[in-house]
């Protein structure tokens, strides 16, 4: 099998560049290799490497800068996929894409399941939603997996790694417990991708479409926070002496954050058979 990985330094493409290996030739490329920007790089390098497979772990992720730099974040989270999407039903390529828990308002009050009608709040959930509408009105073999709260502890990577670095600097941490949703590790997510895969391009093809795949069970921020700091194998190492819950509201930011935006994995879990492990067991398998 070919293997095309766009976005092998991020968290989830760090991940997915180890766990592709078995499956194939694994080529994994990032910017400047690859612009997601500028369709012509897109299409010049899907005919360049003639994938079978092109696993989509790339995006624009800074939600308060999109609020300053909508036409990039539309380039790269918005046509870029359709592009791609374009490049692979050409091809009669599987396209696996991510997207996220952003396209949703958060105003449901109960996990969100796939037929719920997305209405995100800020530039990064817009252009992320129109990179589904993009693939979906292209077709073919796809799979656009929306999931949430991704982390890794590489590179201190999302938020477990931000906890444990301002573990590590104050006293007093403040943390919302007004946001909730499924935390999801990559490595997991990675790996179940590639259970996927080793399943054949016609299991694809049979079962394209859009799924929610994320950690499973929900929680707040702030209950996140308190078991890395439970779970920190340095604890001996903190500084921060208490954990106090706060509202988003504190917190000005750019781009609003919606606050419940839990994902209801059913769907997926029903059509493979496979299930991510409980947030909890996941984050300490990460941590260990």
């Amino acid at each position: 099998m070919r293997l095309l990985l766009i976005g092998n330094t991020g968290q989830l493409g760090w991940e997915l560049q180890r766990t592709l290996q078995p499956l194939g030739i694994v080529n994994a490329l990032d910017y400047p290799e690859i612009n997601l920007a500028d369709p012509t790089s897109i299409r010049n390098t899907i005919q360049e490497y003639h994938p079978q497979v092109i696993i989509n772990a790339a995006a624009y992720t800074a939600v308060d800068k999109a609020e300053s730099e909508p036409e990039l974040a539309g380039a790269i989270n918005g046509i870029g996929p359709g592009v791609l999407a374009e490049e692979a039903k050409k091809l009669n390529a599987v396209l696996i894409h991510y997207s996220t828990d952003y396209v949703f308002d958060g105003k449901k009050g109960a996990p969100y399941v796939e037929t719920d009608n997305p209405n995100p709040l800020n530039v990064y959930g817009s252009s992320k939603y129109r990179g589904e509408q993009e693939i979906q009105q292209v077709g073919g073999s796809y799979l656009i997996l929306r999931t949430s709260w991704v982390y890794s502890l590489r590179q201190q990577g999302g938020f477990v790694g931000k906890v444990l670095r301002w573990s590590r600097q104050q006293e007093t941490l403040r943390m919302v417990n007004d946001q909730i949703s499924n935390p999801t590790w990559a490595r997991i997510l990675a790996e179940i991708t590639s259970h996927i895969l080793a399943r054949g391009e016609n299991y694809i093809h049979e079962r394209a479409g859009l799924y929610h795949l994320s950690g499973d069970g929900l929680t707040s921020r702030f209950e996140w926070a308190r078991l890395i700091l439970e779970l920190d194998p340095f604890r001996h190492e903190q500084l921060v002496k208490e954990l106090l819950p706060a509202l988003t509201s504190e917190f000005p930011t750019p781009a609003i954050r919606p606050l419940f935006t839990a994902l209801d994995c059913s769907l997926f879990e029903q059509t493979f058979n496979l299930k991510l492990p409980s947030w909890q067991d996941a984050l300490r398998l990460a941590i260990s």
